[in-house]
């Protein structure tokens, strides 16, 4: 299964191969990050480059876009701020001693984590350090951010004044082998998550249910409970370091370097489906519209049912691993570090899988009300019994 798919579009303008891609909160515009040391500004409605962020003086590991201001992190050790609409360098964050390699923005706060085993969190408007936290043995590869006030209850909340003012949490993921999750307000440790036996690469957060997952380089997930610390469950099933995660409806898609994806059952731990056809690492994933998209050290995206299993398309044209995806308006862009953005027409997918989902809940519904039926026809026969007995 799987027909080849040709790219509507190649976007070529980089230099240097393209290590992350971000889409914008309003789908209007995408930014891409590349080792050419520059980054790019992209329009979803005419696939155009709009925009050309020079300025950092190494390449750029990974990029963030909001509306109206676009966030690049490099291996120069700074973070910059840019204007989307003058390419205007607005703020340069200093004080990372090595490479800064993700960054995350909340609210009026802006997070990174770096080579010199720290994170650190600044104003985005005042281009200051507002907190440094330091802890980690090794670098911080990855971050996720909550406020308590989604997860703890009022008597369970810190007593401390300073907490008590910002309830904001921050996440590290590092290769020390533990995640550890900070007040910001105060830098201070809240908790220091063990059980990892290697590098902790991704994570993701359902705050709601105060739950977090991280994968790691010992092949394994882990589901952590974010108010006690305590660990709930461990996925076990990957034959290789998990490199990328997505929770979708209580569903969770871990990409791996065994060359699969998987999907488990988050409130039993059951793993459900395995996808397979990859020749190389899952390096990103996507769920959109019951489709999981993926990319690959193969050079190749591809289109699964995610219920399923079962592979739709193979997307080929790229020279080197996908680094990056993103879907929009029934397109999917890819990114590589072969240098090139890449546009694909999805709709034919999206209109299957439309299809198969409407029929099947049209036969779910009959098949619930022949269930009705039944169970209406099982209790008059039994009704009947009842009297012929005398009952």
């Amino acid at each position: 299964m799987g027909n080849s798919g040709s790219a509507v579009k190649v976007c070529t303008d980089h230099q240097g191969g393209i290590n992350w891609l971000s889409l914008s909160p309003d789908g209007q515009r995408l930014l891409t990050g590349s080792e050419d040391g520059t980054a790019r500004l992209w329009s979803t409605a005419d696939s155009q480059c709009h925009g050309h962020f020079q300025g950092h003086e190494s390449y750029i590991t990974f990029c963030h876009l909001e509306n109206e201001a676009a966030f690049t992190c490099s291996a120069d050790h700074t973070i910059r701020k840019w204007d989307v609409v003058t390419g205007q360098c607005l703020a340069i964050y200093r004080g990372h001693t090595s490479i800064v390699n993700r960054i995350l923005v909340a609210k009026d706060y802006l997070f990174s984590g770096s080579y010199d085993r720290t994170a650190r969190c600044w104003s985005v408007d005042k281009e200051k350090q507002i907190q440094e936290f330091r802890g980690h043995r090794n670098c911080v590869l990855t971050l996720a951010h909550y406020s308590s006030r989604d997860v703890l209850e009022e008597e369970e909340e810190e007593e401390e004044e300073e907490e008590r003012v910002s309830r904001d949490l921050l996440v590290t993921g590092s290769t020390d082998c533990t995640v550890k999750v900070w007040w910001v307000s105060s830098g201070r440790c809240y908790q220091t998550l063990l059980g990892h036996t290697g590098a902790v690469l991704c994570l993701t957060l359902d705050a709601p249910n105060r739950e977090l997952f991280s994968g790691s380089t010992d092949y394994t997930i882990r589901t952590w409970n974010i108010v006690t610390g305590e660990q709930l469950k461990v996925f076990k099933e990957h034959q290789g370091s998990v490199i990328c995660l997505e929770l979708v409806n209580r569903h969770l898609y871990s990409g791996s370097a065994d060359r699969t994806v998987k999907c488990w059952l988050v409130d039993t731990g059951e793993r459900i489906q395995t996808y397979k056809a990859h020749k190389h690492s899952v390096s990103t994933l996507k769920y959109h519209a019951g489709i999981l998209f993926t990319g690959s050290g193969d050079a190749c995206a591809r289109a699964f049912n995610s219920k399923s299993g079962v592979l739709q398309k193979i997307f080929r044209g790229h020279k080197f691993i996908i680094n990056c995806i993103q879907i929009h308006n029934e397109l999917l862009y890819t990114a590589s570090h072969d240098g090139t953005l890449r546009i694909w027409d999805i709709r034919g997918i999206c209109k299957r899988n439309k299809r198969r989902l409407k029929k099947e809940r049209s036969v779910q519904g009959r098949s619930s009300q022949k269930g009705s039926l039944s169970r209406l026809f099982n209790n008059k026969v039994g009704c009947m019994v009842q009297q012929e007995n005398g009952e």
